[in-house]
């Protein structure tokens, strides 16, 4: 990504040393790129001239001292300086412009001998070793191939450890450690996987289906003060209240884990003013020593009864919670932590009422049929007597069969053909068990133990140079859909397509296609503009009352909703800075306060100049991540929009200063308290940079709701402070007033936005970061894009038709 814009040439960004060796490089190259021959001395000159006043000796500024500059490109943080270094120079940042401008020969001198050094060291490393190294499956990528490898769909992610971000994404190869707590964790996981194929494949079907009237959901004993659902006219009622797990369903407690698929017919009681009687389903075991409940869906009862369907995993033992989740509405009071019949009527409460719960277990990755022939492929399996082995598979010809079953998964699972040779370690073992006379399902399942143990399934194995057609086919497919090429891909990848233009752009548009095209966003969009990380704060529920999960939800599927009618209408990346439309529920318009909108599904929405809305920077999902839930930061927003959406990467700030808190009294706003900070030289080069971006999103708090004013803590309330100020200027010099001037000024440049998004995009799915060699690519994806208007969907074909992408 571009390093100009979070250089800062002070103390805390730039510790360089010696330009002997500088010179030494780069005087071979100069002649090649300057007007004429430049001097050995041309690099050395122009630092003399426009740098040593400032930046020689023990005294200069930002202990930037030029004397000791070295040109060790070996070390990457020398590399990084040089980098940062010429950016400044290219962008006009240095020399400061009080202190004279250089010649534009002396400048281009410098610029082009820097440049050609700079690409010149890059390109030998990436020639010799590739711009990825070491790269593996993430935990999530890991879970999807076992999955599809094996047509499973029990989730895996809980075994594998949490993984940490490198340039926002956890593809990242430079990021990615294997511990022996990793590996362990894989070995169980894989033990996991195999042990639910196996049960799957040699067992009967999972056959269980419930339907539940409502006394069927109701409490059992109505004389029984508990949190269970109460019969009134028929219907079972849970009333709005504040007491935990009110709401369960004991009825719908799964007897075994699985995926189960529910139809709840349910109405509302008692409506608010507002509309309906917007409700949360959850999941838990619903008892105290177990307080954490896993969100499924949100909807909104009506007067007139209704059909919610939604399909989830219990775990054995977990039960459905559904109840008013909108906190807007008026709570009831019970005594003891529990609810009797006929507590809730008087007291005006809204409710939801059942009237029938159906639950149906399913399996969401192909059923058995599709498991076993997976495992076993033409194999006869037949049922036995014995309760513990229900099912026996017969084999003829043991060793044969493995070997054949076992190359056929390696292929799948290795993403490339595999040799007869190839397969000698895996079947080593296999071979020595059939000998001991093991079962043929005991000897096969240390095959595949050992196949998807392999280093071969855990890592990409690329060449340094061009992939090839199925490493390219295996690229596209973790970029787009998180697994293992499926067989299209692997049959284009066979007959050496895969790194044909138009097949790529045709592959990637039918990887995009329905269902696929919300995984791709929902994966990608979660790394990319840390929606994943939505729930990471509480927002403060004195200051902020009205949010609650179910807005959270809503502004998460606006977002989601949003990008992917970028990608399907293919529309342009200054959507995501400003649009006429949006997607709301009735809940979120109401959180927003924009009037009209009805209904629990989300609806596109034509916005008006007064909602105050307008691309994906305004929308409430992206205020929630960019902020602590207490307070807003200008700096916070500001470095996330600059580096996520606006392509102007920010370095860290310095050690020795610190961090800048709003004062949530209101006594000083933070305007104010920045006003300070940036007087001091070491901060100001950089906070002209981040804050314009901050600023423009001041009117919007930490839950993405409007605001004119700071909130003030006066006693226990809150009262308004002080006005907000949005205005502010940007480097070029263009100034604004709101976020409408904001997002005119910036949307007047989608061509830096789209070279944004490309490098995001091959930071994902190369797993690599965009060096200063891979510049002129992204520019010429960015060039491509300019012909169709830089379109969503044109950018991510461009990026997978590009040499980064199709290289190691």
């Amino acid at each position: 990504m571009k390093l100009s814009l979070r250089a800062s040439i002070c103390a805390h960004h730039t510790s360089i040393a010696g330009v002997t060796g500088l010179i030494l490089l780069l005087i071979s190259t100069i002649a090649s790129q300057a007007a004429e021959p430049a001097s050995p001395n041309a690099v050395r000159s122009f630092l003399e001239n426009n740098c040593y006043d400032c930046h020689q000796g023990e005294s200069a500024e930002a202990a930037l001292d030029l004397e000791k500059l070295s040109f060790d490109l070996g070390d990457s943080s020398n590399l990084q300086r040089w980098v940062r270094i010429y950016d400044r120079v290219h962008d006009g940042e240095m020399p400061p412009a009080d202190y004279g401008e250089p010649g534009a020969k002396e400048r281009q001198t410098f610029l082009a001998a820097t440049n050609h050094g700079l690409m010149n060291f890059q390109k030998n490393i990436q020639t010799k070793y590739g711009r990825v190294r070491g790269r593996r499956l993430t935990r999530k990528q890991i879970e999807r191939s076992m999955q599809d490898l094996l047509a499973i769909d029990i989730p895996l992610l809980d075994y594998l450890p949490a993984e940490q971000k490198t340039e926002g994404f956890t593809t990242v190869a430079s990021g990615q450690g294997m511990s022996h707590f990793q590996l362990a964790a894989h070995l169980e996981t894989v033990d996991v996987a195999l042990d639910e194929a196996f049960r799957r494949a040699l067992s009967p079907e999972d056959e269980y289906q419930k339907d539940f009237n409502a006394q069927g959901v109701a409490r059992t004993s109505p004389t029984r003060r508990c949190r269970e659902p109460e019969m009134r006219k028929g219907k079972a009622v849970i009333w709005s209240s504040g007491l935990i797990y009110y709401g369960r369903l004991p009825a719908t407690t799964a007897k075994e884990d699985g995926w189960y698929e529910f139809e709840v017919t349910v109405s509302g009681v008692k409506l608010p003013k507002t509309g309906g009687v917007w409700s949360t389903v959850r999941s838990g075991p619903c008892v105290s020593s177990a307080p954490l409940l896993a969100h499924i869906t949100t909807f909104e009862a009506m007067e007139q009864p209704k059909v919610i369907k939604f399909t989830t995993w219990l775990p054995r033992g977990h039960m459905l919670e559904i109840r008013p989740g909108d906190t807007t509405l008026k709570k009831g009071r019970f005594a003891g932590g529990q609810v009797g019949v006929g507590e809730g009527e008087p007291q005006d409460l809204p409710g939801i009422a059942f009237d029938r719960v159906t639950m149906k277990q399913v399996h969401l990755n192909g059923n058995d049929d599709l498991v076993r022939e997976f495992l076993l492929g033409d194999l006869k399996v037949e049922p036995q007597k014995d309760k513990r082995k229900p099912w026996i598979v017969i084999s003829k010809n043991p060793k044969a069969d493995a070997e054949r079953l076992l190359t056929q998964f390696a292929s799948r699972a290795f993403r490339r053909p595999v040799t007869s040779e190839e397969m000698q370690p895996y079947l080593a073992e296999v071979n020595e068990a059939i000998d001991k006379k093991a079962e043929f399902v005991e000897a096969i399942r240390l095959g595949y133990r050992a196949l998807l143990c392999s280093p071969r399934f855990i890592y990409f194995a690329e060449e340094p140079g061009s992939l090839d057609d199925y490493e390219v086919a295996t690229r596209l497919s973790y970029l787009l859909t998180g697994s293992t090429p499926d067989a299209e891909l692997m049959q284009l990848a066979s007959a050496g397509k895969m790194r044909d233009t138009e097949t790529l752009k045709q592959q990637t548009r039918r990887l995009l296609s329905g269902n696929q095209a919300e995984r791709f966003i929902h994966d990608w969009a979660g790394e990319w503009l840390d929606l994943d990380q939505i729930d990471f704060t509480q927002p403060d529920a004195k200051l902020y009352r009205d949010f609650d999960p179910i807005v959270e939800q809503a502004m998460l599927t606006e977002t989601e909703a949003y990008l992917g009618e970028m990608l399907n209408e293919n529309l342009s990346v200054s959507h995501l800075i400003d649009s006429d439309f949006t997607y709301l529920n009735s809940r979120l318009a109401r959180y927003y306060e924009i009037d009209g909108i009805t209904g629990d599904e989300l609806q596109r929405i034509k916005l008006k100049p007064q909602d105050r809305r307008g691309g994906l920077i305004t929308q409430g999902a992206i205020m929630k991540v960019t902020a602590n839930g207490s307070n807003t930061s200008p700096v916070i927003r500001g470095v996330w929009v600059s580096e996520r959406l606006l392509g102007v990467d920010v370095p860290p700030p310095p050690s020795n200063v610190p961090a800048v808190e709003p004062d949530i009294r209101g006594a000083k706003t933070i305007r104010e308290q920045l006003a300070k900070h940036r007087s001091q030289g070491e901060c100001a080069s950089c906070h002209t940079k981040i804050d314009p971006a901050g600023f423009a999103l001041e009117n919007y708090d930490p839950t993405g709701r409007w605001r004119d004013n700071y909130p003030q803590v006066q006693g226990r309330g809150v009262k308004a402070g002080p006005k907000i100020d949005a205005s502010y200027e940007l480097p070029s010099g263009q100034e604004f007033r709101n976020i409408d001037g904001f997002q005119k000024i910036v949307t007047s440049h989608p061509h830096r936005l789209a070279a944004n998004v490309a490098e995001h995009l091959l930071v994902y799915g190369t797993g690599a970061t965009i060096e200063f060699a891979d510049r002129p690519q992204v520019e010429l994806i960015a060039n491509k894009a300019a012909a169709d208007g830089y379109g969503f969907r044109s950018i991510i074909e461009h990026v997978v038709t590009s040499d980064l992408f199709l290289s190691k």
